[in-house]
């Protein structure tokens, strides 16, 4: 296992870098810590995948050091780096059978044989492939070759991290599920250093311990899932994580007030005067359908999903979704929303603001 440190990373994949927008990866300085569990999440080119490359090995970065420990590996090969990594797509020696494939990285490092039954034992269980150990892995499915390539990933218990690259992407959606537990309960038990990279929010935030959210080749915020919902560190978060995104409007800010349109939106803190593009955020699930004060909107649609209600309003063009409960009556002149005012985050530039006086929160850029 092993503290992974980032100092002054960044990569770009053209040969001469003259500017930021040059870097597929921005300048990251981070210490991740030695046996949690972390998410990479992001939209597709983000620069998920490269800063996994980066700490696995496969790619030398631009400029800076990783560190594993306080030991810079930052150009030492991937087989001195003690890691596993588990590939989007499923990388099986067809020839062997499922339990050699599973044994493969113990025999190669010279385990005792009876730990090696043992483990692979353990670990064909883990991935449901208990009876099919002894199978050829050719014209096993895709699925089945990555449950294989997965469990070659985990067998080792020594290793300084486990990484996993989207490896759910061509599991059957019935059993993606069932192998997030179960690497979820490997990690609680043997305590990897692990690190998941993802587009799908609803698998960082059931796997990891710390979602580390990418924007445009940066690290937007790195937080548990709670605060990721709660306090969106940038606008790019809110509107991301959740289902629907944020409501995001721009705003003037007085104090404890936010004005949009004239009417006065309470905002349940103070705030220091805000320059630049200024814009309050709430989350639907803080937005309240009313029939007098708030902002009148136009409502277009209501979509029942079982669980609740999802209205689909607009407010001069800019959409704005409001969730009702799934008993809630929704009348005719219900056309004007309110906030939940203690639910009301603000941002300036697309960053958060903290509330004046606020302790221990990250302001403007920090993560």
């Amino acid at each position: 296992m092993a503290k992974i440190t980032l100092d002054n990373l960044a990569h770009s994949y053209l040969p001469n870098p003259t500017s930021e927008d040059d870097f597929a990866l921005k300048e990251l300085n981070h210490d991740w810590v030695d046996g949690e569990a972390y998410a990479l999440l992001g939209s597709s080119g983000c620069g998920k995948s490269t800063l996994l490359n980066i700490i696995s090995g496969l790619l030398h970065p631009s400029q800076g050091r990783i560190l594993f420990n306080d030991r810079d590996v930052t150009y030492a090969p991937t087989a001195e780096r003690n890691i596993a990594q588990v590939f989007q797509f499923p990388v099986v020696y067809d020839t062997m059978t499922v339990r050699e494939n599973l044994a493969f990285p113990l025999k190669n490092r010279g385990a005792d044989a009876s730990y090696v039954a043992q483990r692979v034992q353990q670990i064909g269980k883990m991935i449901g492939m208990e009876a099919e150990l002894d199978r050829k892995a050719r014209g096993l499915t895709a699925d089945a070759k990555q449950k294989i390539s997965l469990g070659r990933g985990m067998v080792r218990e020594d290793v300084n991290a486990l990484l996993f690259d989207e490896p759910l992407t061509v599991i059957d959606p019935h059993m993606k599920w069932e192998l997030r537990t179960q690497l979820k309960s490997l990690h609680h038990e043997f305590g990897h250093t692990m690190i998941y990279v993802t587009h799908d929010q609803t698998e960082a935030l059931t796997f990891a311990d710390k979602v580390v959210v990418m924007y445009d080749g940066r690290v937007v915020q790195i937080g548990t899932p709670e605060e990721l919902f709660e306090r969106p560190a940038h606008t790019f978060v809110g509107f991301f994580i959740g289902s629907p995104g944020m409501n995001l409007l721009e705003a003037s800010v007085r104090g404890d007030t936010a004005v949009i349109d004239g009417v006065e939106i309470p905002l349940g803190a103070g705030y220091a005067p805000q320059s630049g593009k200024v814009e309050i955020g709430v989350r639907p699930e803080y937005t309240r359908l009313v029939s007098e004060g708030g902002l009148p909107v136009k409502l277009n649609r209501v979509e029942d999903v079982g669980r609740h209600k999802i209205v689909r309003a607009e407010f001069f063009g800019r959409d704005i979704n409001i969730i009702a409960n799934e008993g809630e009556e929704i009348g005719a002149d219900m056309n004007r929303i309110t906030f939940d005012a203690g639910r009301v985050n603000v941002y300036a530039n697309d960053w958060r603001v903290a509330p004046s006086g606020a302790q221990n929160e990250p302001v403007g850029g920090a993560v």
